[in-house]
């Protein structure tokens, strides 16, 4: 086909998380779980960025579809080393088989082979050094930990 190009990814950080207490509402009336998941503290990291996730700036909310996957809406602040303050939206799905997910949700280390947890973030952030953080598409690759989330995002190019 003319015209065509193969999609290239360039790694851009990771983002470790640690995770609080659950909040839930169990079989809400389309018989979905919601959920709210603070993020309690964490850290980022890559080549051209670094910092720490803001405490206290937001969590995830993700919903259990009955058929088992996680569909993940997480929200929350960055600050990167020099002060700027980035906003991370996160959209995404984790799923496995249904044992795979029970020992997921008893904070049991599972090899990341076992499941499927991925991610699309956007990113709002001030025009300066890290506005390329708004100008490109990024996919995340995630792994649960007993802690929290690690997210590895890669940068199209």
């Amino acid at each position: 086909m003319e015209g065509r190009i193969e999609p290239k990814f360039e790694f851009a950080f990771s983002v470790k998380l640690k995770l609080g207490k659950v909040i839930r509402i169990v079989n809400n009336a389309r018989g979905e779980d919601r959920f709210f998941v603070d993020a309690l503290e964490g850290t980022f990291e890559g080549p051209n960025i670094k910092g720490v996730v803001l405490p206290g700036t937001g969590g995830d909310y993700p919903l259990a579809r009955p058929d088992g996957t996680l569909d993940f809406d997480a929200r929350y602040f960055l600050k990167e080393e020099d002060g700027t303050i980035i906003y991370l939206q996160n959209r995404g799905y984790r799923w496995g088989s249904p044992e795979v997910m029970r020992r997921l949700s008893n904070h049991e280390e599972v090899d990341i082979s076992e499941y499927y947890m991925r991610t699309a973030p956007s990113f709002e952030v001030e025009a300066g050094p890290h506005d390329w953080l708004t100008k490109h598409i990024f996919v995340g690759l995630g792994q649960k930990t007993p802690e929290g989330n690690i997210i590895s995002y890669y940068k199209m190019i």
